[in-house]
């Protein structure tokens, strides 16, 4: 994973001036503290404080920046050490004290490494057991050549015609053998598309 990289600004526009985008940042991996020369040349001196003195170091804390150019400067970060996120200030400091610019800086505790094995790989639920009418049904559609959702419309399709049938035959009368043929037209229609 690359380091966190934080811009600063060394006389951008005029003399002695720093400027960042960033006011705070939050990290438990390094920072890239980058000094970005403009204008002028500058000395600049980069310090933590004391309660970022203690997870994190500058290798070298003075740096000559050129106009136009960039000058990188590494911060290590020793999070693994915490349990808890440690909060301090970085200070980029200019023009022999003249100019100063502060980040609040907060490491954070490295995320808990998770070990994996391979039994993860491998499913943890079985399949359940079918039932008797699953089994049965399973052991005639290879036989008929039928999948099992069109057993399922099958099925579904007799019910309506039974209880088509049945209304039919309660009522009586025009009207409901008008609605038992709707039914069984409606099935062989369904049954037709399905059968294609």
């Amino acid at each position: 994973m690359s380091p966190l990289e934080v811009t600063v600004h060394v006389n951008r526009g005029s003399t002695d001036v720093l400027e960042t985008d960033v006011g705070s940042v939050e990290t438990c991996e390094s920072i890239a503290l980058v000094l970005r020369g403009h204008e002028t040349p500058a000395h600049v001196h980069c310090r933590l404080d004391e309660r970022l003195d203690r997870v994190a170091s500058i290798q070298q804390p003075n740096y000559y920046v050129e106009p136009d150019d960039v000058t990188p400067v590494p911060i290590s970060v020793d999070s693994d050490t915490i349990d808890r996120p440690v909060e301090g200030t970085l200070e980029i400091v200019g023009g022999y004290g003249a100019e100063s610019v502060s980040i609040d800086v907060t490491v954070t505790p490295d995320p808990p490494q998770v070990d994996v094995d391979d039994s993860l790989s491998e499913p943890t639920r079985s399949e359940p057991e079918p039932t008797p009418i699953e089994r049965a049904v399973n052991a005639v559609s290879p036989l008929l050549d039928i999948e099992m959702g069109t057993i399922a419309v099958v099925a579904l399709g007799l019910v309506a015609i039974g209880i088509a049938t049945a209304t039919a035959a309660t009522i009586g009368g025009p009207v409901a053998v008008g609605g038992l043929a709707i039914v069984v037209i409606g099935v062989a229609v369904g049954l037709g598309l399905l059968m294609r």
